[in-house]
């Protein structure tokens, strides 16, 4: 696939990103992406090994190694490679309904599978798919496909997520009449209100939703299914099927005292108020969670925390810490993390990178938590007493546990905190109204490898059924889910 000796030739390359000193001033996507041509060469790179983990999508070391929608990566790496967009984009859109999305958000679990990392640099997976996509909509490639013939089935998925798109989509394909229900204002789940802008233009999701309506697929928002305006049981009544895709939306919480200050606030709601606020008026209604000249703490390491700290810093926060309750990871692969295992590493994100550059260090601090929050009088955030961590054996257990280092108590001044802790399952007004049974995590119950509830015709998908994760998981599991209730519904399925 591709050049076979390209990986030798070529260097890997990605594109460039406007310096944080331009991109912070606002919120647009800040990559400038490769021309066609040096995107062919790096096409070239995909080497022809023997078994391409790059698209294998399966459980190594106890993590995923390579790409969970299994995408035809050497492939479209080949078609591009010879100026065949045409044909690359077909190719990729067999296995990823999103392509638009995955290219801008996803950690790209391919690249770390890439045979090319035992010798060099990874195949810039990504970013060729990133060009795939883009190409086809700029060349009028994409257009709306209408399934030839209607079922007369009908099915209604809950949530607007990347698993309820991904399932409507699949559905729809089959000739079904699907309805899409979002208790937000606007159609997109995590990918509209829980990824920033600067990551993911929100033109990108309506461009997508448009192209969905126009082949047939209805959605209605401001819809909350679960509640008096909208009962579960009349959803159930009313379709032949159901999709619960409604995401893992009970964020973790922070139970130290003085939790009850003002200025301590949920990641996603305070993501979800600047992007509203951004759509709404270009943040000129001031309806939204402002971290402007405010010393701010972020509780939480991962992307979500990263994606806090990005949006601080374009609000013009006084300043800014992460706080992480790991270790900080290596900096490159350790013995016992062999390829093509998930590389557990350290790695520094845009927001990180801009929050270095104003202050002229990183955010970050380690092995640290928040012990107490300090408030005033008029019960007012002033600042957060944080507490040194360390990793000691359970003997009962065997586990590793995290505990406080008595005496490592610090105070650090803040107005706003931030709480990026994850997040634990599913509502459970939602479980509760369609009357499902759920798991010790609050996930939906299904059996192993299956989609279906505990309830007839109702089945789940996303992070709702297998807990907080990645984009590209949840494409994974709405295209799955939708595979059953096609099979459900006909009796068989032609969908994959």
């Amino acid at each position: 696939m591709g050049k076979p000796t390209g990986f030798m030739e070529y260097e890997r390359e990605t594109s460039k990103c406007i310096s944080p000193y331009e991109r912070i001033k606002n919120f647009n996507e800040f990559h400038l992406h490769m021309s066609k041509g040096n995107q062919q060469l790096q096409g070239a790179r995909c080497m022809e090994c023997g078994v391409p983990f790059c698209q294998s999508g399966m459980m190594i070391g106890g993590s995923a190694s390579g790409c969970p929608l299994n995408n035809l990566i050497p492939e479209w790496n080949d078609l591009i490679y010879n100026g065949k967009w045409d044909e690359a984009v077909s190719r990729l859109l067999i296995t990823n309904n999103f392509p638009e999305f995955t290219s801008r958000v996803c950690p790209a679990p391919c690249e770390a599978a890439c045979t090319c990392n035992i010798y060099c640099q990874p195949v810039s997976v990504k970013e060729n798919e990133y060009a795939i996509i883009e190409n086809a909509f700029k060349s009028g490639l994409i257009k709306p496909k209408l399934p030839s013939v209607r079922t007369g089935k009908s099915v209604a998925v809950i949530g607007s997520g990347p698993s309820g798109l991904a399932a409507a989509a699949q559905l729809n394909k089959r000739g079904h009449s699907v309805t899409v229900y979002e208790r937000s204002d606007r159609i997109g789940g995590l990918l509209m209100y829980g990824i920033p802008n600067m990551k993911l233009d929100k033109s990108i999701i309506e461009r997508r939703i448009k192209l969905m309506e126009a082949e047939g697929i209805t959605f209605i928002t401001n819809a909350d299914i679960g509640t008096d305006k909208y009962p579960a049981s009349e959803i159930a009544e009313k379709y032949d099927a159901v999709i619960l895709a409604c995401g893992a939306s009970n964020p973790r919480n922070i139970n130290a005292p003085s939790r009850d200050s003002s200025g301590i606030y949920f990641a996603v709601d305070f993501l979800e108020s600047t992007t509203k606020s951004l759509l709404d008026s270009n943040l000129k209604d001031n309806m939204y969670i402002s971290a402007k000249d405010k010393n701010v703490v972020v509780i939480g390491g991962g992307d979500t925390g990263n994606d806090c700290v990005g949006t601080c810093i374009r609000h013009g926060c006084r300043s800014v810490v992460q706080l992480e309750m790991m270790p900080k990871l290596p900096d490159s692969r350790s013995e016992n993390n062999p390829w093509p295992e998930w590389p557990r590493i350290c790695k520094t994100d845009y927001g990180q990178e801009e929050a270095a550059f104003v202050s002229g260090h990183d955010p970050r601090i380690y092995q640290t938590t928040v012990k107490e929050f300090i408030k005033n009088q008029n019960c007012e955030l002033t600042a957060v007493v944080t507490v040194r961590l360390k990793s000691v054996k359970n003997k009962e257990t065997g586990r590793n546990e995290l505990q406080e280092i008595q005496g490592s108590e610090k105070e650090i001044p803040a107005e706003l905190v931030l709480i990026a802790a994850g997040f634990v399952g599913a509502q459970s007004y939602v479980t509760d109204s369609f009357d499902v049974e759920v798991t010790e995590r609050t996930t939906v119950k299904t059996e192993d490898k299956s989609f279906r509830t505990s309830k007839d015709k109702i089945f789940t998908a996303g992070d709702m059924h297998r807990g907080q994760s990645l984009v590209v998981w949840a494409i994974s599991e709405g295209r799955k889910a939708a595979k059953e209730v096609d099979e459900f519904l006909i009796g068989y399925s032609n969908l994959r």
